[in-house]
């Protein structure tokens, strides 16, 4: 039994497509590095393959001026880097580059690093603030994709429940099917509007740029969103009416093909189509999605009928259900299984990652989903044998008269205070109905902590970047660094800041920090505050306004007025309930 539920967390892990954002490898030139003579390209390696975008390179001259760069491209042709080509004239200084990239799971990553030319400069470059996410457009973008997760999962199952279920009557479930197909038809649109300013990190008004639109398409995300609302628009046009006219056979291949071809539009721009076994991962994730649809959408499709129909669903729709969703769970227990081993990469990372332990905080409603369907198939089982069983006749059976407690000829009926009396008509039915309720409703909890996960660095890339050397932001070399660990005091809540500060003098500073977990891997972190108190002077506590810049914080108008032992306080927030606030004293001289 525990063994079969940790299947299950593992499968369930990964019913939405894991978010495993690419990690910079290394960088050529090295990040902080100086070189002797100017390089002619600037290489960058990532833990996955990656799309690239017209300004996936952005590099700033020691004076704060833009280089003009040449049209970012692979090298050598190999999908894992990116690369662009300087001007040949590049002159002595340190320089800023500001990285941007598409990971493999459609998910923008950036950052920036320095490297100086001859010498480093006595006045670095500013961090550049134009390659952070727009909150706005990153929530919509999200909100989008949750919504076309779940109107497949609902359209996909609902159909296959009308075709494999075979319920004699179909009218309370088109409403479920045509919500589905508008919500995917409508979210795929927003998908695909919002996909340039979502890479470029852009406000929801660039996707008005119609250059932005075209060079979406080109790319990989762009292409699988296309093909996805072209499917939608053909099944409504030709594959529907179609089905009408066919036999039920065909339309369960007609059926099958639309679901599998959809499943494809997911694999095909997620993690599953990137990294290691991309044939079996492709493979597992349509598998995935499928049976997903077909156990969650098919189990809202038997609530609605049981509730909305104008006859009760016959036992036997209710029996090939309970199959069908047997199938599914063994199909997730396999594929999840997989997909776990892929994401994770250690039975530590159980414990030790913060993908983990969302797979850990999911076991928990998985636990209560499992124990919802068992019910849901102990009520199936009773109502089956119940309707199957003949009918129950009055019978008399002659007694002596005068025998105590009866009369001659007293007729013995089933009632619901007889020993042994089976339930009235409609008891199994309902008790039914409350179960398939329940699970449903825990489904809801498991697709929202699955939204969750979409969000989550799997262990894997979370190993591979804590190998990869650390990005650093733009900085002088020398000026105020501080590194400062911080302990909230629950698993996986330490770590350590990185904080640079330019020039660390009396007047404007820029301040630059980098968040790091407990194996020492890039971390992301909901919020970070850094503010500054001189308390010999009464004066503070002043809030450096640090923003994230995706993937780092910073600030580039920090004012501190007067030289001393400044108190430099960091309110560090990991989750909604843990933050730890560190301080540490800064000198600022004139």
């Amino acid at each position: 039994m525990l063994l079969g539920t940790v299947l299950v967390l593992l499968v369930l892990g990964s019913a939405a497509p894991a978010s495993a954002h690419a990690a910079l490898r290394a960088s050529d030139p090295e990040a902080g590095s100086v070189v002797e003579t100017a390089p002619r390209h600037i290489t960058l390696t990532f833990t996955e393959s990656v799309g690239l975008l017209d300004d996936s390179f952005r590099v700033y001259s020691p004076d704060n001026r833009r280089v003009h760069l040449e049209e970012p491209q692979h090298a050598g042709g190999a999908s894992d880097t990116a690369r662009t080509e300087l001007p040949g004239d590049l002159a002595d200084g340190t320089y800023t580059v500001a990285w941007r990239v598409v990971s493999a799971d459609s998910h923008p990553v950036s950052g920036a690093f320095t490297f100086s030319v001859g010498a480093p400069s006595p006045t670095p470059p500013a961090a550049p603030a134009d390659h952070a996410e727009h909150p706005v457009t990153k929530s919509l973008y999200d909100t989008g994709r949750y919504l076309a997760y779940i109107a497949a999962a609902l359209m996909i199952g609902a159909a296959a429940f009308i075709g494999l279920c075979r319920p004699p009557h179909t009218s309370p479930l088109r409403p479920a099917l045509l919500i589905g197909w508008w919500t995917l038809l409508t979210a795929t649109l927003a998908l695909l509007v919002l996909r340039a300013p979502y890479e470029n990190g852009t406000s929801p008004a660039a996707a008005l740029d119609l250059s932005a639109l075209a060079g979406t398409l080109t790319g990989r995300p762009g292409l699988a969103l296309l093909t996805r609302l072209a499917l939608l628009l053909l099944t409504a046009a030709v594959l529907v009416p179609l089905a009408r006219r066919s036999a039920p056979r065909a339309r369960l291949v007609i059926g099958a093909a639309v679901s599998v071809a959809l499943a494809l539009t997911w694999a095909a721009a997620e993690h599953a189509s990137a990294g290691i076994q991309v044939p079996a991962a492709m493979t597992s994730s349509v598998l995935h999605l499928l049976a997903m649809a077909c156990w969650l959408g098919g189990l809202t499709a038997l609530l609605l009928t049981l509730h909305r129909a104008k006859t009760p669903p016959p036992p036997a729709t209710v029996a090939r259900f309970s199959r069908l969703a047997f199938v599914s769970v063994t199909v997730l227990v396999v594929t999840g299984l997989y997909q776990s081993w892929r994401g994770l990469g250690s039975w530590s990372a159980l414990t030790e990652s913060s993908y983990g332990r969302t797979l850990t905080a999911k076991l928990a409603v998985t636990v209560f989903l499992l124990l919802a369907a068992a019910f849901s198939r102990r009520w199936t089982t009773l109502l089956v044998t119940r309707e199957q069983a003949p009918a129950r006749v009055e019978t008399r059976v002659p007694e002596p008269v005068g025998a105590p407690g009866g009369t001659p000829e007293e007729p013995v009926r089933d009632g619901p205070n007889r020993p042994g009396t089976p339930p009235p008509p409609g008891h199994y039915r309902r008790a039914l109905r409350r179960s398939v309720l329940a699970e449903v409703a825990v489904a809801v909890v498991v697709l929202l902590i699955t939204t969750v996960l979409t969000g989550t660095l799997p262990a894997r890339a979370e190993a591979e970047a804590a190998e990869a050397p650390r990005p650093q932001v733009a900085g002088l070399p020398g000026a105020e660094a501080f590194t400062i660990p911080y302990d909230v005091g629950t698993p996986g809540g330490r770590g350590t800041v990185q904080i640079q500060m330019d020039p660390g003098r009396v007047g404007e500073n820029g301040l630059q920090a980098v968040v790091f977990g407990p194996r020492g891997a890039l971390t992301f972190v909901p919020e970070l505050g850094i503010s500054f108190t001189l308390a010999a002077k009464d004066i503070g506590p002043i809030d450096a306004k640090v923003t994230d810049r995706g993937g780092y914080w910073a600030t580039s108008d920090l004012t501190l007025p007067l030289e001393g032992s400044w108190t430099m306080k960091l309110t560090i927030r990991v989750s909604e309930l843990d933050q730890v606030t560190e301080t540490r004293q800064v000198e600022i001289t004139r």
